[in-house]
């Protein structure tokens, strides 16, 4: 696999590179940061800018290409349905303001034609195309599809971690067109779940939370042998308890995976929580005297996999533990590989990346920035969720696969 950096020394003056990144943020992060809500652009939005000026500073021009949402489901059901939400005409301003450059918005429906275009535009400009996904052929992985979008370029730059598990026609199906390299942000991504893969410093702590078990089977399944213990919240707790007989009530867990959770239960490496906190009858959060023992293991790792919040975070009285944890992670020396929506959703709600920062006993307000901690050498967010957890259990995942394959760089 060819990586962007192979390109420093190069003159691009000419070229067009087709840029795949990853747009794919919520409502509430875009709306926040509009509004003047959050000081700080959405994670994924930030990370790619490094790519960008990489890119326009050797005069490059560059095609910016992304999803968001699932606008084909809306489309099948009614083809006048409103689609404005899936737009990624807002991208366009806010690339705009932080590189202080204009970027072109192509709007597919004003039938312009980007070959001809691109002929004339000046070196470094930039374009941003709209969503990919109002086309069939984008997430079917159509060929012909990805070939009418490899005519645009000259080459093509992967630098959507957080979708490269999807084989979608402009993560797998590009690559075999034109020559193809890993952007900045992807290398970042590989390079730090790499070395916590494959040569963690001991201990290893991995801390799991969220919903959904079965998400997570194959990361605990690649790491039993590795890891010293997996710190246990959220409503994987709960199926880990119903997996050894204990009343969860009304909490949500997965009756399908108790089996598997009886099987990781025998490693002894599974810790869960010593108390909980209930509201009507259901686990929302981890209690006190886990946070405490959570905490206590956490200061003694050296290395840090953390993956899903320890209780429902969208009500704040149910993110002490996550803030916590957080707190926890921010004091060790170890080096952490910090992923998943929500879990990065607690760290941006601790630090100061909000106008409004949610702080309780176990929580305190931190004296530190989001762009100190995404700068430290310890703390590495990845921008990807489920990209993140396939990566580490191991899986190969279709747009790296299709870097890895290509043989015309």
């Amino acid at each position: 696999m060819k990586f962007l950096n192979s390109l420093k020394n190069k003159n691009l003056t000419g070229k067009i590179c087709l840029l795949r990144v990853d747009f794919n943020i919520t409502d509430a992060d875009l709306r926040g940061y509009q509004r003047g809500l959050t000081r700080r652009i959405p994670l994924r939005i930030e990370s790619i800018l490094p790519t960008i000026k990489f890119l326009t500073k050797r005069g490059a021009k560059v095609v910016i290409l992304s999803h968001r949402g699932r606008p084909r489901s809306r489309i099948n059901a009614d083809k006048n349905a409103d689609l404005r939400g899936y737009t990624l005409k807002p991208f366009a301003k806010i690339i705009s303001q932080s590189l202080k450059k204009p970027v072109h918005f192509i709007d597919f429906k004003k039938g312009f034609n980007l070959s001809k275009i691109s002929e004339t535009i000046a070196r470094g400009s930039i374009f941003l195309l709209e969503n990919l996904r109002f086309f069939p052929g984008e997430d079917k992985n159509d060929q012909e599809f990805a070939k009418s979008l490899a005519f645009l370029g000259t080459f093509y730059i992967n630098d959507a971690f957080a979708f490269s598990h999807r084989p979608a026609a402009s993560m797998a199906g590009i690559p075999k067109f034109l020559p193809s390299y890993a952007g900045l942000l992807l290398e970042k991504e590989i390079k730090n779940l790499s070395r916590v893969m494959k040569k963690p410093k001991k201990p290893l702590v991995i801390i799991l939370g969220g919903a959904k078990i079965s998400d997570k089977i194959c990361l605990i399944e690649n790491f039993k042998n590795k890891a010293d213990c997996f710190l246990i919240g959220g409503a994987i707790a709960n199926t880990f308890l119903a997996a050894q007989g204990l009343p969860v009530n009304n909490s949500l867990y997965d009756k399908k995976a108790t089996l598997a959770a009886r099987k990781f239960l025998k490693t002894g490496k599974i810790i869960l929580p010593l108390d909980t906190a209930v509201f009507k009858r259901q686990i929302l959060d981890i209690g006190v005297k886990t946070i405490e023992k959570y905490s206590k293991i956490i200061k003694n790792a050296k290395t840090i996999i953390w993956n899903g919040p320890m209780g429902y975070i969208e009500d704040k009285r149910f993110r002490k533990g996550s803030l916590a944890i957080l707190e926890a992670i921010l004091k060790s020396r170890a080096f952490s590989a910090i992923g998943g929506g929500e879990t990065v959703a607690v760290f941006q709600t601790a630090t100061r990346g909000t106008t409004r920062i949610y702080t309780q006993n176990y929580a305190e307000k931190f004296n530190v920035s989001q762009r100190q901690v995404r700068a430290s050498p310890r703390i590495f967010i990845s921008t990807g969720g489920g990209a993140m957890l396939e990566f580490l259990a191991g899986k190969k995942m279709p747009g790296i696969e299709a870097l890895k394959n290509n043989k015309l760089n």
